[in-house]
């Protein structure tokens, strides 16, 4: 198994629309209902090179199992150093250190940028991301109660952060 973390390009869209997708539909990593378009998949990606915001995935022997990104947590100029991430796996290698290279990748460009602070904005109920973000040093700073509504239930939401120093 050889796994490479680079930066994503156009080809790797259609992939991380089918991962994208999966969530959805499947999962509360992602609170959105409708799945997307390769066309907003692909406006998303524009958008984050444009903003020099890095996309990377996880190359496993040449196909995309995973990816992962970051941006703005807020828009207005005082939070200009903090980032909130986004790291997906495909669901039969979750578990094998892909999310990992991820994730580590993600905070080493987040680094190399200047930002400050990292956010993960994680669904209360999936304890094995709250796991695997304590693992990096992320640390739970507080949870809001019934703030998303996603398979007929309100979802809590926990916020952990990353000091990059």
């Amino acid at each position: 198994m050889s796994i490479i973390i680079r930066p994503a390009v156009t080809n790797d869209l259609q992939k991380i629309l089918e991962i994208v997708n999966n969530s959805i539909l499947h999962t509360t990593a992602n609170y959105s209902y409708e799945i997307q378009t390769l066309e907003i998949q692909t406006k998303w990606f524009e958008d984050k090179v444009s903003k020099n915001i890095p996309v990377i995935v996880a190359d496993l022997d040449g196909e995309v199992v995973g990816f992962g990104s970051y941006g703005q947590f807020r828009e207005k100029i005082g939070f200009q150093y903090t980032v909130e991430h986004s790291v997906y796996v495909v669901d039969n290698i979750i578990g094998k250190g892909i999310g990992s290279k991820l994730l580590t990748e993600l905070i080493c460009l987040a680094k190399e940028q200047g930002y400050h602070v990292m956010i993960g904005a994680i669904d209360a109920d999936n304890a094995g991301s709250i796991a695997f973000h304590e693992k990096f040093g992320f640390v739970a700073t507080g949870t809001i109660r019934e703030v998303g509504y996603k398979f007929d239930h309100w979802l809590d939401l926990v916020f952990m952060q990353l000091i990059l120093v």
